[in-house]
């Protein structure tokens, strides 16, 4: 049922069920960590953000200029990227416990993308399934989204309840090699979804080819997220991108400008050898035992 004073959801926009996840995240290390969000598409780091920060957050980005899908006026985006309107968003590209996280996922070498953020008022419809990368490019990303290695960290600004526009998303949907799993493709729905509900202050880290999106907000509050783009130095476009305005990046604070660097950056080199000078003997980042799982990994020595 809708509080009162909300306004109905449609009947089309009825999906009719909800699978809740309930893990704890909390208790998570970070290998842990690491193997929930490669293998199952997602981690959820709760209550990341001190409440005393995503208050200055939600200040400054009040009176945000916002437009509205193309779906529903109450559905609202903000027309210029958050972190050039908020200083406070601007920070968080930076925000050490979760560049920490990053860095052990991704390695030190790390490139902000784009940030974007979205206000849900009462009564907006659910979002629809859907990736947010296409390896070669679309309307909605650009080249941006056709990088081969994407993340996308959603900071929850808000709490989110099962009347709140929780967050859902397809397990696994990012591994799959079937013909259903098209990041060109969307979905109404899924009966193996699952939703996620957070406490405010919380950041749910996706890769950008795991199938995702909303149910309705029913609550008579709107539901506020700010996220963030990030992707490893080598993984650029297919095709340029446009570059920030230096003048903007002059301007960001000293915590945000380690990552805001050229968005073409890449490590992509057409004309490769077959054994280049210098071939490493270890690599820890693709270790079969990052998950810290030494029982999956069966090691004989040679007779």
């Amino acid at each position: 049922m809708n509080p009162a004073n909300t306004p109905p959801i449609a009947s089309d926009d009825e999906i009719g069920f909800m699978h809740v996840d309930g893990t704890d995240f909390s208790s998570f290390t970070r290998p842990q960590q690491i193997r929930h969000l490669e293998v199952e598409g997602y981690v959820v780091l709760p209550q990341i953000i001190p409440p005393d920060f995503v208050a200055r957050i939600k200040q400054e980005l009040a009176g945000a200029d916002m437009g509205h899908t193309s779906y529903s006026v109450n559905q609202t985006r903000a027309v210029q990227q958050p972190q050039w309107t908020s200083r406070a968003a601007c920070e968080l590209i930076g925000f050490p416990p979760m560049i920490e996280f990053l860095t052990d996922l991704m390695g030190p070498e790390i490139v902000f993308t784009r940030g974007f953020f979205q206000r849900t008022l009462p009564g907006s419809p659910g979002i629809a399934m859907h990736t947010d990368g296409q390896p070669h490019g679309s309307n909605l990303f650009g080249y941006e989204g056709s990088c081969p290695r994407l993340l996308r960290v959603l900071y929850y600004l808000d709490e989110l309840t099962l009347s709140r526009a929780p967050f859902r998303l397809i397990p696994r949907s990012h591994l799959s090699f079937h013909a259903e799993a098209s990041p060109y493709v969307r979905y109404k729905s899924h009966p193996e979804e699952i939703t996620l509900v957070v406490p405010a202050g919380s950041a749910v880290v996706i890769p950008s080819l795991l199938f995702h999106g909303s149910h309705p907000n029913r609550d008579s509050r709107p539901r506020e997220l700010l996220q963030l783009g990030y992707r490893p130095a080598w993984a650029g476009p297919i095709q340029p991108v446009e570059e920030w305005d230096p003048q903007l990046v002059a301007a960001a604070p000293d915590l945000a400008k380690p990552f805001l660097k050229s968005l073409n950056t890449t490590g992509f080199v057409f004309e490769q050898q077959h054994k280049p000078p210098g071939m490493r003997t270890e690599a820890s980042g693709i270790n079969p035992s990052r998950w810290g799982d030494r029982s999956a990994v069966r090691l004989e020595a040679n007779p």
